[in-house]
C-alpha cells in the first residue's frame, strides 16, 4: 500500500524540497486517518500541497503507451505485452496498477485495486475466459474489487484472513476524500458508503505453486516484508516479474506495524538474484514497467540503509525517508539496523 500519490513524488527527480513537502502533507492526512494527534493540523494546507498531482498526468511511462478501448472514466487499460494488461487507476493518489494476464485457457488477475471502480466490468470486456484472482498482498488498495470474483487464491496468513473480512475504517474512507482524487468518483460511490467489502478465499496457495494459463505459466514467490502476505508472480519463460509493493518507482512504504524489515531485506535479495534473467518488472503502483536492474540497486541500497550508512530525511510522524534516484524507502525513525550479511 502506498497512500501517497507519487506523481508528486516521482518527484524525486524534480526536487527534494517539493518531495518533502508533499510527503509531509500526505503523512498528515495518514496520521489523521489513524485518529492521531495531528487531527488539528490544517487540512487546507495539506490539500493544497496535494492538488498539483492532477496536473502531472499522464506520467511519461503511460504517455508512451496506447490506451486501449477497454479504458473507462476510472480505469486506464494498456496492453503492455501481448496478453498482459495493466489496469491503472490514475485519478486517485495511490495510482494502483492491477494486471490481467491472459493465457490460452484462462486468465489471472493480479490485484483488484481500490474497489472504487468496477474492475470486473473491465475484465469482462477484455476476456470471457475463467479468471483466477491472486493479490500481491492484502492491503486495502489491492483487494478492493475481490468481492466481485468467486475464484480467489491466496496464501493463508493471519493478516490475510483478517483483511478478507473487509474494512470500513477512516483510513479507507480517506481514499475517496477530495484530497485523494483528481476526478469525480464513479456513480454510486461516496465517502460515506465506500468501504472494503469482505471476500471469500476459495483456494489456499503457497510458495512455488504454478498457475498454467495455457501458453503461459506463472510461479508464486513468497516475498514477505512490506506485509507478511506479500507475494510476487514470475513468468520464467518470458522473463517477467510482477513485484507487487515489494518494489516500484516511488517511496516504498516500510513503516507499518505489519512490515518486517528483516523479511523485506531477504525478499529484495531474492528478487535481485532473479534480475539478470528478467526482461521486465511490472510493479503495483505508478508505472507499469521497471528496469530489472533497479532490483539489484535497491537491494544493495537497502543493505546500506540497514547498516546505518545512508543518511535519511525526517518527514514527520516518526518516519524517515532514504532517497535514491527513482525510488526511496520510507521507514520508522526507530527502525532496527541490521548488520550486513
Amino acid at each position: 500500500m502506498q497512500l501517497v500519490n507519487t506523481k508528486q513524488m516521482a518527484g524525486m527527480r524534480e526536487g527534494s524540497i517539493a518531495l518533502a513537502q508533499v510527503l509531509a502533507a500526505v503523512l498528515l492526512l495518514f496520521a489523521a486517518s489513524q485518529g492521531a494527534a495531528q487531527e488539528q493540523v490544517s487540512a487546507n494546507a495539506s490539500a493544497a500541497d496535494l492538488d498539483s498531482f492532477c496536473d502531472r498526468l499522464p506520467r511519461p511511462a503511460f504517455a508512451k503507451l496506447s490506451k486501449s478501448q477497454f479504458s473507462n472514466d476510472w480505469f486506464e487499460v494498456y496492453e503492455i505485452e501481448k496478453g498482459i494488461w495493466a489496469i491503472y487507476e490514475p485519478f486517485q493518489w495511490q495510482e494502483v496498477i492491477s494486471y490481467l494476464i491472459v493465457g490460452d485457457n484462462m486468465a489471472l488477475l493480479f490485484d483488484t485495486g481500490n474497489g472504487i471502480g468496477n474492475i470486473k466490468a473491465v475484465i469482462k470486456k477484455i476476456t470471457a475466459m475463467p479468471v483466477i484472482v491472486i493479490n500481491s498482498h492484502s492491503h486495502f488498495d489491492h483487494i478492493g474489487g475481490n468481492y466481485q470474483f468467486d475464484n480467489i487464491a491466496s496464501i493463508a496468513t493471519p493478516f490475510t484472513i483478517k483483511n478478507a473480512k473487509g474494512s470500513i475504517s477512516a483510513r479507507v474512507k480517506r481514499e475517496v476524500s477530495a484530497a485523494a482524487l483528481c476526478r469525480p468518483l464513479p456513480e454510486g460511490i461516496t465517502r460515506d458508503n465506500h468501504h472494503i467489502r469482505p471476500f471469500h478465499i476459495s483456494r489456499i496457495i503457497s510458495e512455488g505453486d504454478i498457475f498454467d494459463l495455457g501458453g503461459r505459466k506463472l510461479e508464486l514467490l513468497r516475498t514477505p516484508g512490506h506485509t507478511e502476505d506479500s507475494v510476487a508472480l514470475l513468468d520464467r519463460d518470458a522473463g517477467f516479474l510482477w513485484s507487487g509493493d515489494s518494489f516500484y518507482e516511488g517511496p516504498v512504504w516500510l513503516f507499518f506495524p505489519e512490515t518486517d524489515l528483516y523479511a523485506y531485506r531477504q525478499s529484495m535479495a531474492r528478487l535481485a538474484r532473479l534480475a539478470p534473467r528478467l526482461k521486465a518488472v511490472f510493479p503495483a503502483h505508478n508505472t507499469p514497467r521497471a528496469d530489472p536492474a533497479l532490483l539489484i540497486q535497491a537491494s544493495k541500497n537497502l543493505e546500506l540503509v540497514l547498516a546505518g550508512k545512508v543518511a535519511g530525511v525526517g518527514v514527520m510522524d516518526g518516519n524517515v525517508e532514504f532517497r535514491f534516484d527513482r525510488y526511496s524507502f520510507l521507514m520508522r525513525k526507530d527502525y532496527h539496523r541490521l548488520p550486513p550479511p
